[in-house]
């Protein structure tokens, strides 16, 4: 792809910016190694030359939600340890346990078939065993732990398993102070210890998502799993902006306006005429919309920066396009329309969308679709800057 070429839209990922923030995460948990999270497409970014580049940073391990993202991992070439962690009965153990890939096991259902896909393979299966210490969410029960543990221990005696892990995750570590902290902290430390007790010698004991791999270095343990951070956004507003922690966001969404027009006063624009034009003035097409990830319910709020200048959705966001009231300027038709970045030039930040439409900045980049080619700038693995789409 022609990084240059004129598109209806892009998303470019600076992949130098990607490295900087890996760096910088590394050096708030000096002791642990890191995971790069590159669940979902690396939440928007494009899984594939974003894990290599976290890689090229110093991250040793890469994570993933689904068994599929780690099977597309390694049949992609990435090397290191690759971890996923959302399983459903009937998924492909076997072939996670041939791809060494470190599986999450919540419980015993989850355990059983790993080692079935083990049997299969004619291998251990790689496993690491999920406290829940408060999340709620998946994880064993601590009433639940002796049970698993147990069971893991006796699959590993018999040559079938290695428990490779003992992990959890936090509820609230983007909200600094919670008293959850420290009350999963000490769950997870009791819990960690009782499987040492009986014998698991795990490789890695994690707990420490991005804004406790910011915050909480007695949560660091041998392993921080970085996501939201490592491309550039803040955790949480509570816990500081980017610039404020060191980092840079890594997603810059554009788009080409596609029509620029004089209407007059008393115009209704789009669906609804939800915005009626105050006076004679110009609106701008950019034709991106909910189909490709633009909040609808940002209609009315949205921010896009035009002509240098900051404008706001005007009336609703369509399926593929939406309006801006340009106010009487005229930049022409395929002017650069920037829905968010780094902030440098005065676009909005996926922060600014976020608080626009009453969510948080995760959601912003992982929720644009694949309509919208992902352009990698600075791809060291290939040298020409072609990029790669996702």
């Amino acid at each position: 792809m022609n990084e240059t070429a004129p598109l209806r839209a892009r998303a470019e990922i600076d992949l130098a910016a990607l490295r900087a923030n890996v760096r910088t995460l590394r050096a708030h948990a000096p002791g642990a190694a890191l995971m790069a999270v590159v669940k979902s497409e690396a939440y928007g970014h494009g899984a594939v030359p974003c894990a290599r580049a976290a890689l090229e940073a110093g991250a040793t391990w890469l994570g993933c939600a689904t068994p599929e993202e780690a099977l597309a991992l390694r049949a992609a070439g990435l090397p290191g340890r690759v971890m996923c962690w959302l399983w459903v009965p009937g998924g492909p153990w076997r072939e996670a346990v041939e791809a060494g890939i470190d599986v999450g096991i919540s419980g015993l259902w989850a355990l059983r078939e790993a080692v079935r896909g083990a049997r299969e393979a004619g291998r251990p299966a790689r496993v690491q065993l999920k406290a829940d210490t408060g999340l709620g969410r998946n994880g064993c029960q601590p009433a639940d732990w002796a049970e698993l543990v147990g069971e893991a221990l006796r699959a590993e005696r018999e040559g079938l398993v290695r428990v490779t892990g003992l992990w959890s995750h936090f509820a609230c570590a983007d909200e600094p102070g919670h008293p959850s902290i420290e009350a999963q902290l000490a769950r997870f430390r009791e819990m960690v210890a009782y499987a040492e007790q009986r014998g698991v010698r795990p490789e890695v004991r994690h707990i420490a998502n991005s804004p406790a791999t910011l915050t909480l270095p007695g949560s660091h343990f041998d392993l921080v799993r970085t996501g939201i951070a490592m491309y550039g956004i803040s955790p949480s507003p509570e816990i500081g902006t980017p610039a404020d922690l060191g980092l840079r966001p890594v997603m810059t969404l554009s788009a080409s306006l596609a029509l620029v027009k004089h209407v007059p006063g008393g115009h209704g624009v789009s669906y609804g005429h939800h915005y009626v034009t105050p006076g004679d003035t110009t609106l701008g097409l950019i034709p991106v919309g909910y189909a490709d990830g633009i909040p609808r319910h940002a209609s009315g709020t949205g921010p896009v920066l035009v002509g240098g200048k900051l404008r706001t959705a005007a009336g609703r966001i369509a399926m593929d396009q939406f309006v801006v009231d340009l106010g009487g300027d005229e930049p022409p038709a395929g002017a650069e329309a920037v829905l968010f970045g780094p902030g440098d030039r005065g676009e909005p930040t996926a922060e600014d969308w976020a608080r626009a439409t009453g969510t948080i900045a995760y959601e912003i980049v992982t929720r644009i679709g694949t309509r919208v080619p992902r352009v990698h700038v600075d791809t060291s693995d290939t040298g020409d800057g072609t990029g790669n789409s996702g």
